[in-house]
């Protein structure tokens, strides 16, 4: 039996999204408080950017914004919370190099694609690393650095990181490929033990992300030889960057942080989060002043995040191969 719909009640269900299931349309978004899940605990600059962000979002949209800690797996298990939840706008992500690039690399555990799952709305802020060294050393810059490892032999030194295959471990792998040397990594489950092992002298360098590392170069703790962007941080500016010395010219590396919803986000509710975001970036000088406290540069409004993410994974895709990490 045919069903025969006048005009005005096609156009009613086609504007209210019931027919043939299209989703519903953004005019009233958003209607309810909206969750941004951190894969981290409280705490760490990830958080913090978010918090920060769920802010200034809050008063431009109108609604709370909640932030929902899942901490574990290197952000994984929030992020694929994401991945899976209901497209409409309502649960986001302020996701990291980590979950959204690094981990689907090296651990068959992580059930989701991030170039895939997701609908990218922005970009929203950068933190370099810094790569310091213990004072047992007595290496004060990067050139004496680069110095003392062309005269040693492979493994003779060492590096520290937070863990393999992290965007901390990558840095100094990136660093090993630009300089021509070999300092051997080791692994560590977090700041405080790497620390310990710097301040001892067990460990000769490290990598720490600028917001953890800073507050040991000032109290003289450990030495920092550069940051691993190409420039130097606002957060810093008396640091070079290691860029600056010879050896060290293809160095350029950090840890940002984006905001993501389920892929298959509406068009209009991502174009509102947006518009949201580029505003906040823009304009928002309280924002900005507590992220680049932390040690962190805002990202410009209206990049492509998409076209960002691409080349963060092809290059992340070449230092995992470098570093010879076997995906388990």
């Amino acid at each position: 039996m045919k069903h025969l719909f006048k005009r005005g009640a096609l156009a009613t269900l086609m504007a209210t999204g019931f027919l043939l299931g299209a989703p519903a349309q953004a005019a009233d978004y958003p209607s309810k408080a909206i969750s941004i899940v951190v894969g981290y605990p409280a705490g760490g600059s990830v958080d913090l950017t978010a918090r920060v962000l769920g802010e200034a979002l809050s008063e431009r949209l109108g609604q709370s914004v909640v932030i929902e800690n899942l901490g574990g797996a290197g952000g994984t298990i929030g992020a694929g919370k994401v991945a899976r939840a209901k497209p409409d706008g309502y649960t986001l992500l302020v996701g990291a190099t980590n979950e959204m690039v690094i981990a689907g690399m090296i651990n068959s555990a992580v059930n989701y694609d991030g170039l895939k799952d997701f609908t990218p709305v922005g970009m929203i802020a950068a933190q370099p690393m810094m790569l310091v060294a213990s004072r047992e050393t007595g290496v004060e810059t990067a050139a004496q650095y680069l110095e003392k490892l062309k005269a040693g032999k492979a493994g003779d030194y060492t590096f520290g990181s937070s863990g393999i295959g992290t965007a901390l471990h990558l840095a100094g792998e990136m660093i090993n490929e630009s300089t021509g040397t070999s300092a051997a990594h080791i692994p560590y489950r977090g700041v405080a033990p790497l620390l310990t092992d710097l301040v001892s002298g067990q460990l000769n360098y490290g990598i720490f992300v600028m917001s953890s590392g800073l507050p040991h170069v000032k109290s003289g703790k450990v030495v920092a030889l550069g940051v691993t962007e190409a420039q130097r941080s606002p957060a810093a500016p008396d640091m070079p960057a290691l860029a600056e010395f010879p050896g060290f010219e293809n160095v350029d590396i950090n840890v940002w942080f984006g905001l993501y919803g389920p892929a298959g986000l509406p068009d209009d509710v991502a174009a509102k989060l947006k518009a949201a975001l580029d505003d906040v970036l823009q304009n928002d000088d309280e924002f900005r002043k507590k992220l680049e406290a932390s040690g962190a540069t805002l990202y410009k409004p209206g990049m492509d995040a998409g076209k960002f993410q691409v080349a963060e994974t092809e290059k992340y895709a070449r230092l995992v191969k470098l570093a010879k990490i076997e995906r388990q």
